[in-house]
């Protein structure tokens, strides 16, 4: 009868080993495949008459044969579909307007990702004339549409996803140009130039995120994988590599101020707690080693600026993206 218990007992054991292997092995490998980018969707949308009434087209990573005629509906990638652009529909005040930063661009025999940092304009006449920079971005995780306000943009967009596992890097092929003044535009003052050069940037981290009885979100840092591009590389390079560093990195060589915990509330992290409120993600401090993360986050940005501020004219060109376990 012990036997019978300890060989039942190990069987339950490496089945629920490989129920987690599966999920994560499901996670890289369709970050992996869509990382490809060569499905795409085209929406079409048409924006308030107040504001010139222009049918606009947003790109998402979605295949689509046929054009999403979505007007106000709201998008919602299928199942599966991991892989997010910051295109998004707002309606603000019952106005709806569209941005879309995010490009698909011919390679080869497929398409890489165009991500740019531009001046997105709204204007009306006699009543509304707004200049706003709105950085190119895409990222693991989502974007509730619509938009309704412009308050807190970074609370906004929902990075990351649950996952379990040790990746060691994220490869990918890029080429980019940035180092274009940096400017800000908010939509309320007039546009002021920044005079610094602004970067891209990719960020790729591991979290152990847990809930307090308050409904507050927490988070220990497992591993962090950062990297900025402060200098145009305009010819393709192949097969780039970020790798990913576990525990307290902050006494490292290659530490960077960027690289540190998200402490800053116009520029920590959000997501949904377990009553399904809009929260910060606090992070509280560097894990131990050993800790096993619970969530993943992975984004690449044309601007590595707050919200609102960035070098119009960057552009990062991104393509094959893919998590090395």
């Amino acid at each position: 009868m012990r036997i019978t218990r300890l060989f039942l007992l190990s069987l339950l054991c490496k089945l629920c080993i490989c129920a987690e292997l599966s999920a994560q092995n499901s996670v890289i490998e369709s970050i992996n495949e869509y990382g490809k980018f060569d499905r795409w969707c085209l929406r079409e949308v048409k924006e308030s008459g107040i504001i010139g009434g222009q049918t606009k087209f947003l790109y998402e990573f979605y295949e689509s044969q046929d054009t999403l005629r979505t007007g106000k509906q709201p998008y919602e990638a299928p199942e599966g579909y991991l892989w997010r652009t910051n295109n998004v529909l707002a309606i603000v005040a019952g106005v709806v307007k569209t941005n879309n930063t995010v490009y698909p661009e011919p390679r080869g025999d497929g398409f890489c990702a165009r991500i740019e940092t531009h001046i997105e304009e709204v204007k009306a006449i006699g009543m509304i004339n707004m200049d706003v920079v709105c950085q190119g971005a895409m990222m693991i995780g989502a974007l509730p549409e619509p938009i309704k306000d412009t308050k807190s943009p970074m609370a906004k967009v929902l990075y990351g996803i649950p996952f379990e596992g040790k990746p060691k890097a994220v490869k990918f092929d890029f080429k980019a140009d940035v180092g274009h003044e940096a400017i800000r535009g908010t939509g309320f003052s007039k546009l002021k130039r920044l005079e610094y050069p602004d970067s891209a940037e990719v960020t790729f981290i591991l979290q152990k995120r847990w809930e307090d009885e308050k409904g507050r979100v927490h988070a220990l840092r497992v591993a962090t994988g950062i990297e900025r591009f402060a200098e145009s590389v305009p010819e393709w390079v192949n097969g780039h590599e970020v790798p990913l560093h576990y525990g307290d990195i902050t006494g490292e060589p290659f530490y960077e101020y960027y690289m540190g915990l998200k402490t800053d509330p116009e520029t920590a992290y959000h997501t949904l707690n377990s009553k399904g409120k809009n929260v910060i993600v606090e992070e509280d401090g560097w894990a131990e080693p050993g800790t096993e993360p619970n969530y993943l986050i992975l984004h690449f940005i044309a601007s590595c600026g707050k919200a609102f501020y960035g070098g119009v004219g960057n552009t990062l060109w991104v393509d094959n993206v893919e998590v090395i376990m």
